[in-house]
C-alpha cells in the first residue's frame, strides 16, 4: 500500500468518527442573523448620515446669499458647519476604532481579558476627552482679525486645518497606542504571572 493510500484511508477513518457539533445548526443561525443585523445597521447608518448632510446643505444654501455671481455667506455659518463635522467625526470615529480595537486588545491582553476590557474603556473616555477639548480650545465666537463678516480665504482655510488637525492628533494617538499596547499586555502578564508564583503570606 503506497504511502498516499495509507494518509487516505487515515483521514477519511478520522473523518467518519467525527460527529457533528449538537448546536452546530443554531451557531449557523446566530451567524446569519448577526450579519443581518450588521447590515441593517450599516444600512440604518448611511441613511442617516446621508439625511443629516442633505439637511446641512439646505441650510448652508438657505443661509448663503448669491450676489455679484458670488456665493456670500456669514462667517459664523461655516465655524457652525466645522462644529457640526467635527462633532460628526467623534460620533463616528469613537465607535470605528472601538469595535476593531476589541479583537486587538483581546489579543494583547489574552493572559488578563479583564485588564484588555478595562483598557478600551479607559481609552474611550481619553478620546472623548481629547476631542471635546479640541473643540473647546479651537470654537470661535466672533470672527478673527481679518476674516470679515462673510466667509473668506482666510477662515476656510483655519476651519480646514482645524478638521486636519484633530485627525492628525487621533491618528498619532492611535498610531502610538498600537505600538505601545503590546509591550503593556506584556508588562501586565508578567506581573500576573510574577503573582501567581509568590504563594500568599499569612499575616
Amino acid at each position: 500500500m503506497t504511502l498516499e493510500k495509507r494518509l487516505h484511508d487515515a483521514l477519511f477513518a478520522t473523518a467518519e468518527r467525527v460527529d457533528p457539533a449538537p448546536d452546530l445548526f443554531a451557531r449557523v443561525v446566530d451567524s446569519v442573523d448577526a450579519d443581518r443585523r450588521r447590515r441593517a445597521r450599516i444600512l440604518r447608518g448611511l441613511t442617516v448620515s446621508g439625511l443629516l448632510v442633505a439637511a446641512l446643505g439646505m441650510l448652508v444654501l438657505g443661509m448663503a446669499e448669491y450676489r455679484e455671481g458670488k456665493l456670500l455667506m456669514d462667517w459664523w455659518v461655516l465655524e457652525l458647519i466645522t462644529l457640526a463635522l467635527l462633532l460628526g467625526l467623534a460620533f463616528w470615529l469613537g465607535p470605528f476604532i472601538k469595535r476593531f480595537g476589541r479583537s486587538y486588545a483581546a489579543d494583547v491582553f489574552r493572559s488578563n481579558p479583564r485588564t484588555g476590557k478595562s483598557f478600551i474603556v479607559l481609552v474611550d473616555i481619553v478620546y472623548y476627552l481629547i476631542f471635546t477639548a479640541y473643540i473647546f480650545f479651537t470654537v470661535r465666537f466672533e470672527p478673527a482679525p481679518g476674516w470679515g463678516n462673510t466667509v473668506g480665504a482666510d477662515q476656510l482655510q483655519f476651519e480646514v486645518s482645524k478638521v486636519g488637525g484633530i485627525l492628525l492628533i487621533i491618528g498619532v494617538l492611535h498610531g502610538m497606542n498600537l505600538l505601545l499596547l503590546p509591550v503593556l499586555g506584556r508588562l501586565f502578564s508578567m506581573n500576573r504571572r510574577l503573582d501567581d508564583r509568590v504563594p500568599p503570606q499569612d499575616v
